[in-house]
């Protein structure tokens, strides 16, 4: 034991140097492996929060686009441009076109290093987060940088965020890699906004100084790029001053960079600006009411494809036709001044007489008088209530101003009160006319005058259709299984409605007391005889059938009154509702569009709206039948009577309580067109039931225009509707009708069977092809105690196939078929002849 603590006593001492240095490497060691993972880690991290903000900037091809970027193009199907879908006013030029001073201007102020840096200045970035640090904020954007702002505003945003501030600098780099120095000059000054709509340095030329960007001066030049750090604040036209003072920033930095001298500063500082503002209208092509409505619509459709409305170059084949176009406008101007005659003549004196029944009466009456001066004096609390309605009312009460003080003010600045008056008292139309072999919409006006009235009061306003809503419950009657001979008596009535109220519609020529058909009711626009049938068939049914038709827009409310037109519509709904009808009872959704190409004509879209059976055959042509009767004998006379025209068409009128709303649909076998006439504020109305009448207003708008375009052989005069499949019926005619016939022939439509006299003593034989012969009826014709003719024999000259029944049913019989007993079926009634 002592030997062995000898032998450890005698062994050298362990060497304790070497121990520290071996914790100091793994120390080095541990803290290097923690460097290197934090340095790792920050890159995983750094990576991550890139690689998104990268993938969201624009690629290669978005950049080549955008130096191209262009508007869209609509045209008609005539080949006209209607309209330029832009982001604002905006004409793209080269830099060979804009002012040298201008791109001095620009580099000076902006970015004097834009031809050192490849997108990014270091130096000036660092220089303004330190500036912004210490309380001045500074921007540290270079022009490419600005530029991808410009550009793609969306994918980068205005946000001012870190993220926001990388992804705009990557783009600046991809910006630099695909376009040279030059380029982007140009494209930065051709997409720099300049407020009032306008875009780039060419049309900021002609807004401000009413010249071209490449005879711009020194000072001018200034001006406008100082407009760069704030175009609001730095407006020239509304704060002048501070416009000023940017501008001699912008020309210091120009001494600066020795782009002019001292001496050029001195003269030019105490210049005034010189700005005049001329703001360039946006051009207004054909049809701008039917432009603006398809706006809406091709943004979104862009959006759900892909594309940009406004830069991607899209060229839209409208359906508009440019010369029923022009003659839809040339109707509706002509005829609205006529009515807006009538109207400040009739509220012009204290007397409601009709002056006269003829418009061209009140042209010369309408300089003898000042126009709604009745209406004024005797509606002056109403007045107040249009006052109280104006934006200059609502912002001076909304800035803190008594309602009192405000009213008093606006009140007595009388060129304020003129403005007013004149607005309410300016009477408005809407026109749309729609081809239904195809759907296309041909003709669209939304308002007297797009400059005045941008409102569309074809897709956007709604306003009550009245008994042009009727042709719909009679259709629905018809689907139902009503026929259209079914009688109801002209009279009276009640309803009641479901919440336990009771309606009683009124007619405004009183009730006859007599029975009527169903075809009677619509021919003569009957309230009474339109509720019964809405009573029998059901309002839901109603509903249904004018969803199907193609108003599937607007809220019908399920009320009794519905029936008469009360639920509010617009006019494309109601004429699209018709041209279903026309087209035999095949509903296709209005086509706007044929086609949409690129640029380059590639095309990326054609429409072809599928068609879908809304009534049978047999109920559309039925209606048209009946609404023939309207245009010959019932409210729709003056289309026949005053325009003259012999074409087979078939329409209805419509007016609304108080004379609100003035409505005309005709249907054509090529062209339905519909108008609507009134006032944009309900409360001022056409002031005679007369004129108030869709009958004596809107009548003539669709009139005028269908008698230019048959006229000018846009539509075919002899194409015909086909007629319902019924038996040939027997009418009797007055003698006077009958003794005229006689010498004078027609016209008279097919299919419709014998008309004969009186006592019998005359027959007009009518087949499927029209008048087939005149001659003596064999045996007398018997009148019941209602007026109403039996036949006690067949006249001498019908088609021995031709049979007596006059049930309206099926024509199909066989030719050699024995006639039907007299008495079988619908006796003939006075009102079949009034269907001539």
């Amino acid at each position: 034991m002592k030997e062995q603590n000898l032998r450890d006593r005698q062994q050298p001492p362990p060497d304790n140097k070497k121990k520290p240095r071996r914790t100091l490497w793994r120390i080095a060691g541990a803290t290097f492996a923690v460097l290197l993972l934090i340095i790792a880690g920050a890159v995983v991290g750094v990576r991550a929060w890139i690689e998104p903000i990268a993938a969201s900037t624009p690629n290669i091809d978005d950049l080549l686009d955008a130096r191209i970027a262009e508007p869209s193009l609509l045209y008609s199907a005539d080949g006209t441009l209607l309209a330029t879908y832009s982001q604002g006013r905006q004409e793209r030029v080269a830099l060979s076109q804009v002012s040298p001073y201008v791109l001095q201007a620009l580099i000076a102020t902006e970015d004097h290093r834009f031809y050192e840096h490849r997108g990014i200045d270091i130096g000036r970035t660092a220089a303004a987060i330190l500036h912004t640090v210490n309380g001045d904020a500074q921007g540290g954007s270079t022009l490419t940088q600005q530029l991808a702002r410009n550009m793609f505003p969306d994918e980068i945003g205005r946000a001012r965020t870190i993220d926001r501030k990388v992804r705009e600098m990557m783009t600046a780099l991809k910006i630099e890699d695909v376009y040279s120095k030059q380029q982007i000059l140009e494209t930065y000054l051709n997409t720099v906004p300049f407020l009032y709509n306008v875009v780039g340095i060419e049309m900021a030329a002609r807004t401000y100084y009413d010249k071209s960007a490449a005879d711009l001066n020194v000072m001018e030049s200034a001006t406008l790029i100082g407009m760069l750090k704030g175009t609001s604040y730095y407006n020239p036209v509304i704060n002048p001053g501070r416009a000023m003072k940017r501008r001699n920033v912008v020309l210091q930095q120009m001494i600066k960079h020795g782009v002019i001298s001292d001496a050029d500063y001195e003269a030019m500082r105490d210049q005034p600006l010189q700005v005049k503002l001329n703001l360039q209208a946006d051009p207004i092509g054909i049809a701008p009411h039917f432009a603006a409505h398809l706006r809406k619509w091709l943004a979104e459709w862009s959006g759900k494809h892909g594309y940009n409305l406004h830069t991607d170059g899209l060229i839209v084949h409208s359906t508009i036709d440019d010369r029923l176009q022009q003659a839809a406008t040339e109707a509706v101007a002509r005829q609205t001044q006529v009515l807006q005659d009538i109207a400040d003549v009739e509220w012009a004196q204290s007397s409601a007489r009709v002056a006269s029944h003829s418009p061209a009466a009140y042209a010369a009456l309408r300089k003898r008088v000042e126009p709604f001066r009745h209406f004024w004096s005797e509606r002056r609390e109403l007045l107040e209530v249009f006052v109280r309605d104006t934006p200059e009312f609502r912002k001076a009460v909304a800035a803190g101003q008594r309602e009192a003080d405000v009213l008093a003010r606006l009140k007595s600045n009388a060129a304020f009160m003129e403005r007013v008056r004149t607005a309410k008292s300016r009477l408005e139309a809407g026109f749309v006319a729609i081809d239904p072999g195809s759907g296309e919409i041909k003709a669209w006006v939304g308002s007297r005058d797009f400059e005045r009235d941008q409102f569309d009061h074809v897709g956007q306003a709604m306003r009550q259709p009245g008994s042009t809503f009727k042709p719909i419950v009679y259709g629905a009657a018809l689907e139902f299984g009503l026929s259209p001979e079914r009688a109801y008596e002209d009279g009276p009535v009640q309803i009641r409605a479901g919440d336990g109220s009771v309606w009683r519609p009124t007619d405004m020529s009183g009730w006859s007391g007599r029975m009527m058909s169903l075809r009677e009711g619509l021919i003569h626009s009957r309230n009474g005889i339109t509720a019964q049938v809405m009573r029998d068939i059901g309002v839901p049914n109603i509903v249904d059938f004018a969803r199907a038709a193609g108003v599937r827009q607007s809220r019908l409310d399920p009320v009794p009154s519905l029936a008469l037109g009360t639920s509010s519509v617009t006019l494309l709904e109601m004429v699209s509702a018709y041209t279903t009808i026309a087209r035999v009872g095949e509903y296709r959704t209005p086509l706007m569009i044929r086609r949409i190409t690129d640029r380059h004509g590639r095309v990326l879209a054609e429409f072809r709206p599928p068609g879908q059976r809304a009534m049978s055959e047999q109920t559309a042509l039925e209606l048209i039948d009946m609404l023939r009767g309207a245009v010959s004998s019932g409210t729709g006379q003056a289309i026949r009577n005053q325009f003259g025209i012999s074409a087979d068409v078939a329409g209805k009128t419509g007016t609304t309580q108080n004379n609100t709303d003035g409505w005309f649909i005709l249907m054509h076998p090529g062209l339905v067109a519909g108008a609507w006439v009134g006032f944009n504020d309900s409360r001022v109305t056409m002031r005679s039931d007369y004129w108030g009448q869709g009958g004596h207003n809107a009548v003539l708008l669709v009139g005028d225009f269908f008698r230019g375009t048959l006229k000018d052989k846009l539509i075919d005069a002899k194409a015909r509707f086909p007629m319902p499949d019924r038996t040939p019926q027997f009418v009797h005619g007055s003698d006077a009708w009958m003794e005229q016939f006689a010498v004078n022939g027609g016209p008279l439509q097919a299919g419709y069977g014998v008309i004969t006299g009186p006592g019998g003593e005359t027959v007009v034989t009518v087949g499927p092809d029209g008048v087939e012969s005149i001659g003596r009826q064999a045996a007398p014709a018997d009148i019941d105690d209602l007026g109403r003719l039996t036949i006690t024999g067949i006249a001498r000259g019908v088609p021995e196939n031709w049979r007596g029944d006059t049930s309206g049913g099926s024509g199909d019989e066989s030719h050699d078929a024995e006639p039907e007993p007299p008495g079988r079926g619908r006796v003939a009634t006075q009102a079949d002849v009034n269907v001539w």
